[in-house]
């Protein structure tokens, strides 16, 4: 009978979807190499510190952005921490 040889050919579809699926999640993911943060850094809480003094007031604005924002300026925005041991 000739049909059971295109049968191969039928389950190469969901195999190569599998193979690929599997391919893209290991590429994107990294899981392997990539760097545990939960488990290898050590993070210590401190208070929040601040106040509650109100400063302004924005009602029915139509601009898209904060005027002063630091979105780009990610260094000035996040700074390293001094260490005060050494």
């Amino acid at each position: 009978m000739s049909d059971d040889g295109g049968l191969w050919l039928l389950a190469l579809g969901p195999a190569g979807a599998t193979a690929l699926y599997w391919a893209l999640y290991r590429y994107y993911r990294n899981t392997d190499k990539s760097h545990a943060f939960e488990r290898e850094t050590a993070v210590e809480a401190q208070p929040v510190t601040g106040s509650e003094q109100k400063v302004g007031e924005v009602k029915g604005t139509q601009e898209k952005r904060i005027r002063g924002d630091n979105v780009h300026e990610y260094r000035k925005r996040v700074q390293r921490m001094q260490n005060d041991t050494g």
